[in-house]
């Protein structure tokens, strides 16, 4: 195990983390898991360490759960569970590759225990306007879209509030990923240590749709929101770039 090199991918559900799943193990020096019968081949499906999303609520819930979130400290990050992930992952690695990639999008907010599961990891973590979250997760949440964004939102904090104590850890945006595809998968490899591939995964922008739904509905949901509470939620959108009222602008903020 100390002799391999594994990246965790984290990201909530429906941000992009199964599209760079793939685009990352398609790399000839990367084994991913593929055909595992699970869900989008998440990686915490296929494990008995630790509890997948669902215990805590699923898709567009669990980060409100704080059980959820976990760290370093956490009593199942000990050595004999590291060895234990490793033995039931391996199952679907090709372990004859250096670099083993794990998807889950709850990896967002246990991003130190993972680290200190496995010390030479790297983490990637892929984010996305919380309204095209939002949009796209209510169909397995079944919750309110103020409810989502504060999810979206909730999650993000806590994983930025992490951030300073992971030594290997990439932010990339879903926007800069659909707008620059090679650019931006180049830009990942490099800082992973390998060079381009040919990379046939086709790669594109889906958040137009979420936002004109946005756009048709928002008069009634800022009736029934109050001033201060969307107020609140475009301030805390804004530490990451994004705007609630002008989704398609995204601006450079330096912690992504």
């Amino acid at each position: 195990m100390k002799k391999k090199h594994h990246i965790f991918i984290g990201g909530l559900h429906r941000s992009g983390t199964s599209l760079l799943h793939e685009i990352l193990k398609g790399h000839p020096a990367i084994s991913g898991f593929s055909n595992t019968g699970v869900p989008e081949d998440e990686g915490q499906h296929l494990q008995s360490v630790f509890p997948p999303a669902i215990a805590f609520g699923g898709p567009g819930r669990f980060g409100f759960n704080p059980a959820s979130h976990m760290n370093e400290r956490h009593p199942l990050a000990t050595q004999k569970n590291a060895d234990k992930l490793f033995d039931e992952w391996g199952r679907y690695w090709d372990l004859s590759k250096d670099i083993l990639l794990e998807k889950s999008p709850p990896n967002l907010v246990r991003t130190r225990f993972l680290q200190r599961l496995f010390p030479e990891s790297s983490i990637v973590v892929i984010i996305r306007h919380p309204l095209a979250i939002a949009y796209a997760t209510q169909k397995w949440s079944k919750t309110s879209i103020p409810d989502l964004l504060d999810h979206t939102l909730v999650c993000y904090e806590r994983f930025f509030i992490d951030m300073p104590f992971l030594p290997r850890i990439y932010v990339l945006r879903y926007e800069e990923l659909v707008l620059n595809p090679r650019e931006q998968i180049e830009k990942l490899l490099s800082w992973v240590g390998l060079q381009m591939y040919e990379c046939n995964i086709a790669v594109t922008n889906k958040n137009e749709k979420y936002f004109a739904i946005w756009s048709a509905e928002r008069n009634s949901y800022i009736s029934s929101i109050s001033m201060a509470k969307i107020a609140q939620f475009e301030s805390r959108m804004k530490a990451y770039g994004y705007i609630l009222n002008e989704p398609f602008t995204v601006y450079e903020v330096s912690s992504a």
